[in-house]
């Protein structure tokens, strides 16, 4: 029997009114299942609780993807069709709620490649694993979208200066884009992990529910998001 993506959805109390999908990160290649224990997994749990206690109050529903299996895989791109199918059925169930797009590494690049979805708002891009050809495929995908892409400057699993040239041809089109150069991070977003959540949760807060950057980060991190959220492109932190 082939492997199949599986959705997890946390819903608040009262009526959802906007839905962030969480996409984990991967290999270049595999075809072998994903498990709910897998490192990428594990790494998007801190995430999707930071959201869930922060937007609970408004409105905010919290999914997570676990794609069918672990690789990118080429031309496949299989985490892109398991994506597309997630945000099918979060319209399905949540009629016309907007969705913020949270991945790390190939999630990152799946969201940008599932962007043009018409329930995509917004999309955070946490270290996202970008190739030179991915702008050709999917920068005209984030007309009307706001977009943050945070990238480590040690990072060498993925490439921040990819995700920054990406940033640039994504000013002219995006409604906003905002890259933010992590000083001294690498690609587990482990030294400052405080931060990533801050920026991650704060953002999709912001844009979605409308929240200000001090009510949805520390005081460290509120300035940096107030800035992205002004439109500011280039950010060192």
């Amino acid at each position: 029997m082939s492997a199949r993506p599986v959705l997890s959805v946390d819903e608040p109390n009262g009526p959802v009114r906007a839905v962030a999908l969480v996409l984990h990160g991967g290999r270049s290649t595999g075809l072998g299942p994903v498990r709910p224990l897998q490192l990428a997994v594990l790494r998007m749990l801190p995430f999707a609780t930071s959201l869930r206690r922060a937007g609970a109050r408004d409105g905010l529903a919290v999914a997570r993807l676990r794609y069918a299996v672990r690789g990118w895989n080429g031309a496949k791109r299989s985490p892109v069709a398991d994506s597309w199918w997630a945000l099918d059925q979060l319209a399905a169930r949540f009629p016309g709620a907007p969705v913020a797009l949270v991945g790390h590494s190939m999630g990152g690049r799946a969201a940008c490649y599932v962007a043009g979805h018409p329930g995509v708002r917004a999309i955070v891009g946490l270290a996202p694993w970008l190739e030179p050809g991915d702008e050709e495929n999917t920068v005209s995908q984030l007309a009307g979208r706001r977009v943050l892409i945070v990238h480590g400057s040690l990072d060498r699993t993925t490439d921040p200066a990819s995700s920054a040239s990406f940033a640039r041809a994504a000013e002219n089109v995006a409604e906003s884009v905002t890259y933010v150069r992590v000083e001294g991070e690498r690609h587990a977003m482990l030294r400052r992990p405080s931060l990533w959540h801050g920026l991650a949760t704060g953002f999709v807060l912001a844009v979605m529910c409308g929240k200000t950057p001090q009510g949805t980060a520390q005081d460290q991190t509120t300035n940096t998001l107030s800035m992205a959220l002004a439109g500011q492109v280039a950010l060192v932190v």
